[in-house]
């Protein structure tokens, strides 16, 4: 329940795609060596610049690319030695959080600081090889390979650009696959937030496969095109032509993409949707519809959003959100046990969600982003963050030796540039930027707090935060650094502080 986060571009987050590259090792190593006799007293920095202009951007992005994987490790590590040595509830939480439920979330974020740490491993050492052995430019060659036994020639290279981006992704998908079941059915299973089958995964990955390549496929074909006929100015029409991408997309994604995946149902008419309608109003937010997802049947987690332009603004709510309307709360009736073979049926203890005042007052946060401006904000910032990406594409995409460095010596294909370009010469930037648009957030989410205590939904706020952690395990507990790196939200204490005077009056 947080502002989106921008990204580089609308493509970048596709281009990526989970593949590097690079020229062979075997080339690299031998001018290593001529280095290190030409240089008795051999260091690491004078050889990176007496090599080729290629080479030296490659080391540079190696290097930077292991700099950035242990400086998270690094963090990683703090956060798990707060996870380890934290075992009793601090005096400033015991009003708020029972010791049993503290040492639930303690494990769980300490499984998956660990999961995260060996899954991060393996992605930088199969990054790094697939950039040692040239594994993009073999693909990209596979798949002139395949267009070209389809009769499409070299000169077809948007139709090789599909090909290539069609088995990168299919890489991607098979190689993220077992991390994503040993996250699915271990880790969340075993602290009780896994609802799904063996078998609605897989429906449900293929699905997501399929949505993805209908969606990329095309939308990359036609950015390509226009970068190829755009003349002098192509990264205009480029940014204006992903910007509207991005605006349809937000459109058209609750109504036509989700539900593809998660049944929306009409929030039904009742005590809860009328105070939805009148706090809507009271603020001029021009709320057209309420919608309840069953999230439930996936995961149990939570989650609150809203969307639309102009006077078409949509509510969604997880039914794992809802007290009243999570299925996690109810007793199966007879004879349904067993039926859904998608989903398993769990009955807990506990109820699980808020009440419908404390929905209330996370809507008043949810609404809250939009009434400041929030959501504007960080259009605005990803539009201009997208556009001075496109501008120095256009000024970089004709430097040969950016492709001769990823093992592209006689042909510059457009959307390798793309990925070179977006994903690894712009990665210093969005470390950069990332770090900046985390400040951010933390910011607007003290502002839309704000906002509900204005509602006066501060009483409420505070339980429904306490509450959400709770159904979700958050460890309020955090390292500093890390808190400070990574956390999109304020972390819980500092929140609840806030809202706190506001509470007692």
């Amino acid at each position: 329940m947080c502002c989106v986060r921008p990204s580089t571009s609308f493509l970048s987050w596709y281009l990526v795609c989970g593949s590097r590259d690079k020229v062979s090792s075997f080339i690299l190593h031998g001018q290593l060596q001529a280095s290190r006799k030409q240089s008795p007293h051999f260091q690491g920095w004078a050889v990176l610049d007496s090599l080729p202009a290629e080479q030296r951007i490659f080391c540079s992005v190696l290097l930077f690319s292991w700099a950035v994987y242990l400086w998270e490790a690094f963090l990683a590590h703090r956060q798990r030695r707060v996870y380890r040595t934290t075992t009793h509830v601090p005096q400033e939480l015991g009003q708020i959080m029972d010791s049993e439920t503290f040492e639930k979330s303690r494990l769980y974020q300490l499984d998956k600081s660990t999961f995260s740490f060996w899954s991060g491993l393996y992605s930088e050492l199969e990054g790094t090889m697939i950039l040692l052995c040239g594994g993009i430019p073999f693909l990209w060659n596979l798949s002139g390979q395949i267009s070209g036994s389809a009769g499409f020639g070299p000169e077809y290279e948007i139709v090789q650009s599909l090909v290539f981006l069609l088995l990168a992704t299919l890489f991607s998908a098979v190689t993220g696959l077992p991390w994503s079941l040993y996250n699915t059915f271990v880790i969340e299973e075993k602290h009780g937030f896994n609802q799904q089958t063996l078998g609605f995964f897989f429906k449900d990955a293929i699905k997501k496969f399929v949505v993805t390549q209908c969606i990329l496929l095309p939308v990359t074909s036609l950015l390509l095109y226009i970068i190829k006929i755009g003349g002098d100015y192509f990264f205009i029409y480029a940014w204006l032509f992903t910007l509207v991408v991005s605006l349809v997309l937000v459109t058209i994604y609750a109504d036509y993409i989700a539900p593809l995946f998660d049944k929306f149902i009409p929030l039904p008419e009742g005590e809860l949707k009328q105070q939805i309608e009148t706090m809507a109003k009271s603020i001029d937010f021009p709320l057209t519809k309420v919608y309840v997802v069953e999230g439930s049947k996936r995961s149990s987690h939570s989650n609150a959003y809203f969307y639309g332009f102009f006077k078409n603004k949509r509510i969604v709510l997880f039914d794992t959100l809802l007290e009243d309307y999570s299925a996690l709360n109810k007793e199966p009736a007879e004879g349904e046990e067993g039926e859904n073979e998608d989903t398993k049926s769990k009955t807990k203890n506990k109820k699980q969600g808020c009440k419908n005042e404390e929905v209330l007052a996370v809507l008043g946060h949810e609404l809250g982003h939009w009434k400041l401006g929030h959501t504007i904000k960080n259009i605005i910032i990803s539009q201009m963050n997208s556009f001075l990406c496109f501008f120095l594409f256009a000024v970089l995409i004709g430097r040969k030796e950016l492709f001769a460095a990823f093992g592209f010596y006689d042909t510059q294909p457009t959307l390798i540039g793309l990925m070179i370009i977006f994903q690894f010469i712009f990665s210093p930037y969005n470390e950069v930027l990332s770090f900046c648009l985390t400040v951010l957030s933390r910011r607007f989410e003290f502002q839309a707090d704000a906002f509900a205590k204005e509602l006066g939904k501060a009483k409420d706020l505070y339980s429904a935060l306490i509450k959400l952690n709770k159904d979700n395990l958050g460890f309020p507990v955090s390292d500093w650094i890390f808190s400070m790196w990574h956390y999109s939200h304020p972390p819980l204490l500092e929140r609840l502080q806030a809202l706190k005077v506001a509470k007692q009056e």
